[in-house]
């Protein structure tokens, strides 16, 4: 080699929401655990894992094309509970990060 770093490919994962192909870093993978989906940002749970924008639309579709449970490879229903709680909580700092009203404060004035 010449002494010139490469510039190092970087990963990318699937949406099951959206089907669109992204950065591995811009999606939120999710496990299953006891029949329930949960997120894990770091990435370090244990088992299979299946990648989703961290938005409400992407979160949306792969609930209604049961995405998550072919994905995970999971006979039956996932709950989503923890997953829509984390999406909703990332769309808040979100909007607290850029410094915009969040939807709860909106809706009290």
């Amino acid at each position: 080699m010449s002494g010139r770093t490469r510039a190092r490919a970087c990963p990318e994962r699937t949406c099951v929401g959206c089907r669109e192909r992204a950065a591995k870093i811009e999606l939120l993978r999710t496990v299953a655990v006891e029949g329930e989906c949960v997120p894990d940002p770091r990435g370090t749970l244990p088992g299979r894992g299946a990648y989703v924008h961290p938005a409400q639309v992407c979160l949306d579709q792969a609930v209604r094309r049961r995405a998550f449970q072919r994905a995970l490879r999971v006979p039956g229903p996932l709950d989503v509970k923890a997953l829509r709680q984390y999406v909703e909580q990332h769309k808040v700092a979100e909007a607290a990060a850029a410094g915009l009203p969040s939807s709860a404060e909106q809706a009290t004035r």
